[in-house]
């Protein structure tokens, strides 16, 4: 089921691809992690030990280059020029938005690398685009942010064909038991208690994730399947969504699951949290545990999920009807210059620490 998407008035002259941002070497990693967590009060040695996880890979997150792929495969499939902007590392959003108004941009499309709601996963990204636009100045552009793609049927193909090869990479006789986690980042409980009931709408980050999950193993015929949760932070005595996916594998081993295949559903690109908590982590649990372990690819590299950005900005651009495939789980419609969507679902508790 999809919300209204507001009418798009006006001709849109670029399209501006948002992010989280990550560093692009060791020198960047420790001015990144106190971008991201600036005036939350994390202690540092909690960065210490993230600023680990990024040196076991030279200090470099996948991240950009990701994105960088994901413009060019949408810049050969669109007209309209492509910008890419971060919240949290170069290029930051507030420079882009400034060299897209020096380039004569009045009107822009936002693309946000999140397929959810939620605060992080989606209101955060209205505060970065209201944000820019002041750093800005009365020449910033009109940015109208697309809507949530959780359900929408080329994200889903992606993420299925994902979850097949790697099921391809698991020994053959483990093939068919081999159990289908998926994975998605953890955030407090108090913040999706603070989007109100389900029935109000709220709970809308958890839902959706759910959700495309459900999506995904119905596409693979996969009738029973887990949803989990990775990379929470933060003092422990806060709760957090759970089960954490470490904890989820002991409990698959005690239960006599021989292999598993990991999807991280909740991301549209590898990143440190994937491939340090999936990679890493939870695939030495697995080999200590004795299963056999397959992490599925993010959608983001598919094919598709450049033709469904493209697909998501005809919806504003040629009127072109939104697709989806859920029926009963609310998805945020389109967000003007930060101003938050009209359901009011993706409220603040005490905001999460959250290094990528």
């Amino acid at each position: 089921m999809l919300d209204p998407v507001p009418p798009s008035h006006g001709p849109v002259d670029a399209l501006l691809v948002l992010s989280f941002g990550g560093p692009e070497g060791p020198d960047e990693v420790r001015p990144f992690l106190e971008n991201v967590v600036r005036g939350r009060g994390v202690p540092a040695e909690r960065l210490d030990a993230v600023e680990e996880h990024y040196q076991h890979f030279g200090g470099i997150s996948p991240i950009n280059v990701r994105n960088r792929e994901l413009i060019a495969a949408v810049r050969a499939r669109t007209d309209l020029p492509v910008y890419f902007g971060n919240r949290n590392w170069h290029p930051l959003v507030e420079d882009t938005v400034g060299e897209m108004a020096h380039d004569g941009v009045r009107r822009a499309l936002v693309f946000a690398t999140s397929a959810y709601g939620g605060y992080s996963a989606c209101r955060q990204y209205d505060e970065d685009i209201a944000r820019a636009r002041k750093a800005v100045g009365d020449r910033a552009p009109e940015l109208v942010k697309l809507r949530h793609f959780f359900d929408h049927p080329a994200f889903i193909a992606a993420n299925a064909e994902a979850v097949r090869a790697a099921r391809r990479r698991l020994p053959p006789e483990l093939r068919a038991g081999a159990r289908l986690v998926f994975t998605a980042h953890s955030v407090p409980t108090a913040a999706e208690a603070a989007s109100g009931t389900a029935e109000e709408g709220g709970h809308r980050y958890s839902r959706q994730v759910a959700e495309a999950a459900r999506l995904v193993a119905a596409e693979l015929g996969v009738d029973d399947h887990d949803v989990v949760w990775q990379s929470r932070s933060g003092p422990p005595q806060v709760p957090w969504l759970e089960p954490d996916i470490v904890d989820h594998l002991d409990a698959l081993h005690a239960g006599g699951g021989a292999a598993v295949v990991v999807a991280p559903v909740g991301f549209v690109s590898d990143h440190v949290e994937v491939i340090w908590d999936l990679d890493t982590e939870a695939r030495e649990r697995a080999d200590e545990l004795g299963m056999a372990f397959a992490r599925a690819g993010t959608a983001g590299p598919d094919p598709r999920f450049a033709d469904m950005v493209v697909e998501l900005v005809a919806e504003h651009t040629d009127a072109a009807a939104p697709r989806s495939l859920s029926d009963d789980v609310p998805a945020g419609g389109c967000t003007v210059n930060g101003a938050p969507c009209a359901i009011d679902c993706c409220r603040p508790a005490r905001r999460p620490a959250r290094p990528e």
